[in-house]
């Protein structure tokens, strides 16, 4: 199946080389590109999947095995209820609002087989995260975890949501399992009864291409307000592609165990959930990382061989007592990514283990796989690894211009998974790419000598906190709100559990009596956990420019 995927192109004269030169890396195990197909879809995927895996086991969580039929037909009765009880359209958008539990994986499949396009939403958000988000994106109908429902009532009658599908831990598998009260001011269909009818209705197949929208993958802007980078069928199914291409041997068709404790609405989780269902992989589903105990009991006897993290999972997982119960015979690789692997993590990892972490790097815009270090490196090298095949990746200089070899750049990418834009912001679109349609990451990063890709630097002002893109703008605009501050500026500083950590600088008004933890209770109000700051820093003045802009390199240089 593979060699339908792929293909290799050699070089001409070290053409390939000077514009590519990570080709060399490659070797004669990678190939140099992917076969891209205008009709490929994710609902294509999974009917190939369900065809040749279906007695295989597909999902794991609470103890309880689905296969791949049964999944299927439980994704299959969802899209027809979808269908014909709610007269969902294709590219309407649903909002999917779960933790890592049976139903997320089965909701999602059956929004995809409707045509419709999902949204993919954090169960942790506040009310005001929460409204930018449906709003922005035009969500009527959402599908929510219970325990989450208060958040959507608060803001409710400020959306366009018509229709809300309740979901408990067990739904999907049939597990009658202790379940969140849903909010009295919600009325709502349970996700089980609408599995129910869906089982008794026709579906009705949507004819779908490369170039639909699949999902609306929300990200931090530079404005404080998120902005949804739109993926599309082709994006997701180029990018299991390539993440196949460059890791063979972590993809073993029929034999794989995935263990997702990153969260499904991130783009990083999600992508990996694709992937691995297209080759009948088992996926090992962990509804809270944070508690260690289950954690351990739900994959010491997994079996497990591919793990992917953020940093700070690696290093909770290490630190639990139970560690040495996990079974690691069948271990194979643990992939870091949505934040820079710390080495003395890795080093850990590699000391308890065997094999080092190996770093990745992307974006929720390139769906978001675009650089990995193959297996057969073996060090820790700090690098983020060797771009995947079929992508083009350029550094761009200050004047935006190719940077010299071996000099650093702005990392700017085109390829088959990268974003077509941003939804309904075409400004904001039109900025993000050169002119030859190259999209500019804000990340400044250089190439090695053996073609490997190092970040060094961002020239956004971006913070990454376990993983998770976190903007300045948004969380200055929440503590300014706080009563008794005048202004105030974010930064990130270096965190040995998170990566970075929010500092905030601020003056007060004048008489004002504010503490730190008045300030940070104030932002557990209006933020979710990892956007509130862990530090409050109050100063008389804060540097500006001769402009009146606040400088917060200068802020980041004291920090």
């Amino acid at each position: 199946m593979a060699s339908a995927l792929i293909r290799n192109v050699p070089y001409r004269d070290g053409e390939d080389i000077l514009s590519k030169p990570w080709i060399r890396a490659y070797g004669d195990a990678i190939p140099h590109e992917i076969v891209t197909d205008s009709q490929a879809s994710v609902v294509a995927l999974l009917d190939q999947a369900a065809q040749t895996y279906g007695d295989l086991p597909a999902l794991e969580c609470f103890g309880q095995t689905m296969t791949y039929a049964e999944v299927d037909g439980q994704g299959r009765a969802f899209a027809a209820w979808l269908q014909h009880k709610l007269g969902v359209q294709p590219g309407e958008r649903i909002a999917l609002m779960c933790p890592n539990i049976f139903a997320f994986p089965i909701a999602m499949y059956g929004i995809i087989r409707a045509g419709a396009v999902q949204v993919n939403v954090n169960p942790l958000y506040t009310p005001r995260e929460l409204l930018h988000q449906l709003n922005d994106a035009g969500v009527q109908t959402i599908v929510i975890y219970g325990g989450a429902t208060p958040t959507l009532a608060e803001i409710l009658d400020q959306t366009q949501i018509r229709n809300i599908v309740t979901v408990n831990p067990g739904d999907g598998a049939g597990l009658d399992l202790p379940s969140p009260p849903i909010d009295p001011r919600i009325t709502a269909i349970r996700f089980a009864d609408a599995l129910a009818q869906g089982a008794a209705l026709r579906l009705d197949p949507v004819a779908l291409a490369s170039g639909d929208n699949l999902f609306l993958q929300y990200t931090g802007g530079t404005t404080g307000l998120s902005k949804g980078a739109i993926l599309t069928h082709g994006n997701l199914v180029a990018n299991t592609r390539q993440f196949r291409a460059i890791l063979p041997e972590a993809c073993d068709p029929g034999r794989e165990v995935l263990v997702l404790a990153l969260p499904l609405y991130h783009i990083f989780g999600l992508m990996q959930l694709l992937t691995f269902t297209a080759i009948g992989a088992k996926a090992v589903l962990i509804p809270n990382p944070r508690d260690g105990d289950r954690f351990i009991d739900a994959i010491r006897h997994a079996k497990f061989s591919v793990i992917p993290g953020v940093n700070t999972l690696f290093q909770a997982l290490m630190a639990h007592p139970r560690f040495n119960e996990i079974d690691l015979s069948g271990y194979k690789v643990a992939i870091g990514g949505g934040a820079a692997v710390i080495p003395a993590t890795s080093e850990q990892w590699k000391a308890l283990t065997g094999h080092h972490i190996k770093e990745a790097y992307g974006l929720s815009e390139t769906s978001p796989l675009l650089c990995i270090n193959p297996m057969s490196v073996t060090d820790f090298t700090g690098s983020c690894g060797l771009p995947v095949p079929s992508s083009e990746v350029m550094l761009l200089d200050d004047a935006g211009q190719p940077a010299a070899p071996g000099s650093a750049g702005e990392i700017c990418c085109r390829g088959p998974q990268v974003t077509k834009g941003y939804w309904n912001r075409d400004a904001d679109s039109a900025a993000s790419f050169t002119p030859d349609g190259f999209f500019r990451t804000g990340d400044i990063g250089y190439f090695t000598e053996a073609g490997f890709l190092k970040i060094i630097d961002r020239k956004k002002d971006m913070v990454l906190v376990s993983g998770f893109n976190v903007y300045p703008n948004e969380i200055e605009a929440v503590v300014t709100a706080c009563p008794g501050i005048a202004e105030c500026a974010c930064i990130g500083v270096p965190d040995p559990k998170t990566g970075e950590a929010l500092r905030i600088y601020a003056v007060k008004l004048a008489g004002a009596e504010l503490t730190e933890e008045q300030v940070i209770a104030h932002c557990r109000k209006e933020m979710t956990s990892y956007k509130v700051p862990r530090q409050i820093v109050f100063l008389d003045a804060l540097p500006k420019s001769n402009v009146g802009k606040i400088l917060r390199r200068e802020l980041r240089d004291r920090a």
